[in-house]
């Protein structure tokens, strides 16, 4: 009985994936899917992408979190469309709550939408949101094991985006390990290294991704 469960539960999933992605497609919407542990830098690396996309089209985003509004808060204030998801007991965004939400916000005029995944390296990467893409952020605070203990993040992303760069000269992080063990996982995964605080690397990250999004938009 249980596993009769678990299958149509994953049926499900699948299907609201597949709808959402019809839905988007539907409407030349680009969407990523932002992954990482807890104050990586997701909402920050969303600032960023709604200063790079003012008055390039619609930018809407949809918030993930255990509970709060925060992180939903704080993205308000820069005028777009976004959306808070709390998951309470669930450790990721489930794709029939983000379709359910999708079918409610008015999105005739969004080119770009951002998902902010629930914060932790091992649910949200099990579970297809219908995204175009994933990113995953590490945080070099985090320390550098964690392509080697949470292969499956790095295997299912299209982009890695290692933050917080500018405190490398007071941790103890290998960027170069990191790299080695992403690519084992994922040799097709790009990999970025960014500091939001000095701005370096911010501008081949969005250049990158705003590439992505306009070989889909046209």
């Amino acid at each position: 009985m249980r596993i009769e469960v678990e299958r149509a539960i994953l049926q499900s999933a699948d299907e609201a994936a597949a709808a959402i992605r019809e839905l988007l497609s539907g409407r030349k919407i680009f969407a990523l899917n932002l992954l990482s542990s807890p104050g990586s830098g997701k909402t920050t690396l969303i600032e960023a992408l709604l200063a790079r996309f003012d008055g390039k089209g619609g930018v809407a985003v949809v918030e993930g979190d255990i509970e709060t509004e925060i992180d939903a808060e704080r993205i308000r204030k820069h005028g777009v469309q976004v959306r808070q998801i709390n998951t309470h007991s669930a450790c990721h965004i489930q794709p029939t709550r983000l379709l359910s939400v999708l079918r409610e916000m008015d999105l005739s005029e969004t080119r770009l939408l951002l998902v902010e995944n629930v914060g932790n390296l091992v649910c949200p990467a099990e579970v297809s949101l219908g995204e175009d893409a994933r990113v995953v952020l590490l945080s070099v605070t985090e320390g550098d094991e964690k392509p080697l203990k949470y292969p499956l993040v790095f295997k299912t992303s299209d982009l890695l985006v290692i933050t917080k760069t500018d405190l490398l000269p007071y941790v103890t992080f290998d960027v170069e390990r990191v790299r080695r063990a992403a690519r084992a996982a994922n040799p097709a995964v790009q990999i970025f290294e960014v500091s939001a605080t000095t701005g370096a690397g911010m501008s081949l990250l969005l250049d990158r991704i705003e590439a992505l999004r306009a070989a889909k938009n046209g």
